[in-house]
């Protein structure tokens, strides 16, 4: 009898190292300040209140000093009338960012690529496109990608044909490997990280900072 084929064993799928992705996570504390501090420096501050020099009108006392029996009042731009000044309102110049050490940020990414990891949310996966937002999107359906996904790749997997391919999937994240968020990690159902994103992470999550590599 004739030898049949062998079928070529199918490729194992990258392990995760456990430097990044099997940290121990006593208490979610840390994680939670860098969710915070994300939101915190990405709020914007476009509320303006108006103060009391600042309300049109109000130039001519309401009534006269004295006689009338009702409380003395020089404007109607009083911050306790309708219609007056605000006091301690926003201005518009308040600043509301939180700052963590580097050290701190690299502790909560593994500390949130952990959990990630626990949860079964992380998956090893390359997308390939020539710039159309069809195949990413058909990418998503093949593997049932169908909630919100983190797409994390290298600068250079990060081309303009898989810019446009994903700018027009709301439910698709696209990020580099060194600009990973606490914030996207948490809020993403999958996080699909390609082939040769896992060893920039790792380097760039376990060095010391101000380490150079």
């Amino acid at each position: 009898m004739a030898e049949t084929a062998k079928k070529p064993a199918a490729p194992k799928a990258a392990s995760l190292p456990k430097e990044v992705f099997g940290v121990a996570v006593d208490n979610h504390e840390l994680v939670k300040l860098a969710y915070d501090a994300y939101l915190a420096n990405n709020r914007m501050t476009s509320a303006t209140t108006l103060q009391r020099g600042e309300v049109r009108g109000g130039g001519k006392k309401p009534w006269r000093q004295k006689g009338t029996g009702r409380a003395r009042f020089g404007s109607s731009r009083n911050p306790i009338w309708r219609g007056g000044g605000v006091v301690f309102g926003p201005r518009g110049n308040e600043n509301y960012t939180k700052r963590l050490s580097t050290t701190a940020r690299r502790v909560a990414l593994r500390q949130a690529l952990t959990l990630a990891n626990e949860a079964k949310k992380v998956v090893v996966k390359d997308v390939k496109t020539t710039g159309k937002t069809a195949e990413v999107a058909k990418f998503m359906s093949d593997n049932k990608f169908d909630r919100k996904v983190l797409l994390v790749v290298t600068a250079d997997e990060k081309t303009p044909e898989l810019i446009r391919a994903t700018a027009n999937l709301q439910n698709v994240v696209l990020t580099s490997a060194t600009f990973l968020s606490v914030y996207h990690i948490l809020n993403a159902d999958t996080v699909v990280l390609s082939t040769k994103s896992v060893p920039v992470i790792k380097d760039w999550l376990t060095q010391k900072a101000g380490e150079v590599k």
